[in-house]
């Protein structure tokens, strides 16, 4: 995004200048709400800042200043000083911000139209509550398809932002070979995709030869992983499943569940549903396809974002204060993990009606007895 936001860096830096100018002060927001409601501007957003080096923020703010697009022009007619501050106000290269012309505005709406799918795509991946990996191939692809179709655009600015950003592009998925075959697995593994999906996606990336290549590759990664032992013999559960498999279907062969799986037998490709959940697909389909199962859990665990990961060590600061230096390692697992079991809360705890409860809490009725049992599982314990 950076690399193809700097073809329009001029009207952008307008864009970031101008709200600057107008949150400056109480005063020029003040002027600058008499201009919208002059102009019958109704938007109740709010104008905000962004992190230049923070592209999601970028198309914030471009995305929240043009509905107020009337209004900057008419600015300079409520506030003297807002022309004379275009004029003389230099960037930190040197360059003269100069008045709003038509193009700028043009310029930003084809960038927010443009930028969308890429702030989707950041959502997504900043996302910590559900599973990624199986979407993680389909979003490249979505992403190809984009600037693919961007670099068509009759429009030379969208084309020129489109070329920078396939070049970036390629940089990180442009040598097949070097991808991870796990992010197709991943793939795979999602019952609206299946190997149908990857072997179509593969061609229209990387065209039809080499992808034809790299999907005979996949499916034999595939196999490798279903035929592993280590994941046959996982676990003792497992090869009660798998003998059970074999005792109802005549002993057809472990291989016949992969392969109705991915659609060579009876099993069809589901149809596509928004509210669909792949974990909870897997859990039902569990008996059906039992080394499939387990394979899907390991594999639709991985995560493509580190923010996961980043919240849990932070989480653990918080924990782990100065005052809760002598915690143990396993109340403080406890204690993030009912941490997390809250926020996971489908419905909100209603003070309401557990104020009878609460109140039981402040008597101390409900901690003598949590109490009683601790000391009744620790005698249970010692005998």
């Amino acid at each position: 995004m950076q690399d193809g936001l700097k073809e329009i860096d001029v009207s952008v830096k307008c864009v970031r200048q101008v709200v600057r100018y107008v949150r400056s002060s109480q005063q020029r927001t003040l002027k600058f709400r008499e201009c919208c409601a002059h102009q019958e501007v109704e938007c109740s957003k709010t104008l905000c800042l962004d992190v230049p080096t923070r592209c999601n923020s970028t198309y914030l703010i471009l995305a929240t200043a043009q509905n107020f697009e009337k209004a900057f022009d008419k600015l300079h007619l409520f506030y003297d000083g807002f022309s004379t501050h275009l004029c003389t106000h230099t960037f930190e290269d040197g360059n003269v911000a100069g008045p709003f012309v038509c193009d700028d505005w043009v310029n930003v709406r084809n960038v927010i139209k443009f930028l969308e799918i890429f702030h989707e795509l950041t959502e997504k991946v900043l996302g910590s509550r559900y599973v990624t990996s199986n979407c993680h191939f389909e979003d490249i692809c979505e992403l190809d398809s984009h600037l693919k179709a961007c670099l068509a655009s009759d429009d030379t600015n969208l084309s020129k932002m489109a070329g920078k950003m396939k070049e970036k592009f390629k940089k990180y998925w442009g040598e097949p070979e070097k991808m991870n075959k796990m992010i197709f697995i991943a793939s795979v593994l999602d019952p609206y995709n299946k190997l149908e999906y990857v072997g179509f996606a593969l061609e229209e990336i990387f065209r039809e030869g080499p992808g034809k290549k790299l999907t005979a590759e996949v499916d034999a990664y595939l196999n490798s992983l279903f035929g592993d032992g280590n994941v046959r013999t996982k676990s003792v559960r497992t090869k009660q499943l798998l003998k059970r498999q074999k005792e109802d279907s005549g002993s057809v062969g472990a291989k016949s569940e992969l392969e109705r799986y991915i659609g060579k037998g009876q099993e069809p490709l589901s149809d596509d549903s928004d509210d669909f959940k792949i974990l909870d697909w897997w859990k039902i389909n569990a008996p059906r396809f039992p080394i499939l199962s387990e394979l899907a859990r390991d594999v639709l665990a991985i995560p493509i974002s580190s923010v996961a990961s980043e919240c849990a060590f932070s989480n653990g600061g918080r924990i782990l204060d100065s005052f809760r230096s002598s915690l143990t390692p396993r109340l403080v697992q406890s204690l993030v993990c009912v941490q997390d079991w809250f926020r996971c809360e489908g419905t909100p705890i209603n003070v309401v009606e557990d104020l009878e409860f609460l109140e039981q809490i402040e008597l101390g009725k409900i901690l003598r007895y949590m109490s009683v049992l601790v000391k009744i599982s620790l005698l249970c314990k010692f005998k």
